[in-house]
């Protein structure tokens, strides 16, 4: 039995691959559960809360249908379906989120589950704010429609591959940028956007993974997916470059169809996951929202919640809600008594609206309090936000006036997960009863 939810179904009629790569698996937290057929597998979407599943090419060659199939049994929760393939050599068909092949890493199956699973949570975040905000929505099929071919850029010294793939990416619509060195990538880098890097691992590979965890570090690069080319065999920690910011590792054994594809799946998928990320955080200026913060007001972040604890219900997913109670220190108190905190109130929720996640909705509940709902998140993680933006905002000193000297702001943290059957209404007022027996702690 289960301690977690399984969150990854691999459905393959080869037990003794799928159980092994379950394993791998559940060693790095992410809970899998095996199926040898497709009626067991739609039967487990629509009684668990599976996200993800992984279908072996090789046990269903022929299902063009199974990726609507498997959607399907899980609606209305959106989930990622990848295909796992013995090696990638033709065209893939559309619909399917990802493509691994039998050589992929573990680290690497895991962190594209992960990102595609938190697209599919900012999907069904646009689909619960289109009721919310109910007219003059934008089309997100529209905007992706409307927008110039995806681009890419290609960094390392000349290879004999890269006019291949490059000839490939431009028979597919995509523009190819190349530049020869870590100066010329970060100057691109910072004049264009592009929607997937290549990074050519050359003799050795310490400078691209060096290129990828530079951009890691700056927050405009940092979803930007990054794709490792090794050129010969060398001796690479492959795990420890996935957690330094590669996406995916294609080995020297890869063909040139075979990377060019998996670059273009990349790139797609970023673009889609870009495009409703800013759609969604567009929505921060529309008339409905408090105009001081972007932030939702009471009343609408009231509404909103219903509709969001309505939906993770049908969808069977997790609502954690974070409040955020601004701790009554001295510091507080005397600007208080002189309207420093009630003019610093704006600034300090616009911080905490451009803190959260795109996917979360943060409320302006009173001058002193902030709420954030996030879907699909255990309390912990609720917990882990709310200190998050909490330490952040610590870190700013706000203007006191006439003078006086600047003041600083902590707040108080409560969470709460809502439990079966519980009303949105009703977990709110234990994360804020939370934050309130916190500020008693502090005193």
């Amino acid at each position: 039995m289960l301690t977690f939810p399984a969150r990854l179904l691999v459905l393959s009629q080869d037990e003794l691959w799928s159980h092994a790569l379950a394993d791998d698996m559940d060693r790095l937290g992410l809970r899998t559960l095996c199926a040898t057929d497709k009626d067991a597998a739609r039967i487990a979407l629509g009684d668990l809360p599976i996200e993800a599943v992984l279908v072996d090419e090789a046990s269903f060659p022929s299902e063009e249908a199974i990726v609507d199939s498997l959607r399907a049994a899980a609606a209305p929760r959106r989930i990622a379906v990848a295909m796992m393939r013995r090696d990638d050599h033709h065209v893939v068909p559309i619909g399917w989120d990802m493509v691994f092949t039998r050589e992929s890493h573990p680290q690497q199956i895991l962190l594209s589950i992960e990102h595609l699973v938190r697209g599919c949570v900012c999907e069904e975040e646009y689909d619960t704010r289109c009721q919310t905000f109910a007219a003059d929505m934008p089309d997100l099929e529209a905007q992706m429609a409307s927008q110039p071919a995806l681009s890419l850029l290609s960094v390392g010294q000349p290879d004999p591959e890269f006019l291949a793939i490059n000839h490939i990416l431009k028979a597919e619509g995509v523009d190819v940028v190349a530049a020869l060195s870590s100066y010329g990538a970060f100057d691109y880098l910072h004049d264009r956007t592009f929607d997937a890097v290549l990074l050519w691992g050359g003799a050795q590979p310490a400078e691209a993974l060096a290129i990828a965890g530079g951009m890691r570090r700056n927050t405009r690069l940092y979803h930007t997916p990054v794709l490792l080319r090794l050129n010969r065999l060398v001796e690479i920690d492959v795990g420890d470059a996935y957690l330094r910011g590669v996406n995916d590792i294609a080995n020297p054994s890869a063909s040139v169809t075979e990377i060019a594809h998996r670059l273009i799946r990349l790139a797609r998928g970023y673009r889609r996951q870009t495009t409703i990320r800013k759609t969604l955080d567009s929505m921060r200026h529309r008339p409905e929202m408090d105009k001081a913060t972007g932030l939702f007001g009471r009343d609408l972040f009231a509404g909103h919640l219903a509709r969001l604890s309505q939906a993770c219900r049908e969808r069977q997913r997790t609502l954690s809600l974070c409040v955020l109670r601004i701790a009554d220190t001295p510091d507080i108190a005397r600007a208080r008594a002189k309207g420093a905190l009630e003019r610093a109130a704006p600034q300090i929720g616009s911080m905490i609206s451009r803190l959260v996640r795109s996917e979360d909705s943060a409320g302006r509940l009173s001058n002193d309090v902030f709420a954030i709902a996030l879907p699909a998140t255990s309390l912990s993680q609720a917990r882990n936000v709310g200190e998050r933006i909490s330490a952040v905002i610590s870190c700013t000193a706000f203007d006191s006036g006439q003078g006086k000297p600047p003041f600083v702001v902590e707040f108080t943290i409560g969470a709460a997960e809502l439990l079966p059957g519980e009303a949105a209404g009703a977990a709110l007022m234990r994360a804020s009863r939370a934050a309130g027996d916190t500020a008693k702690e502090a005193v």
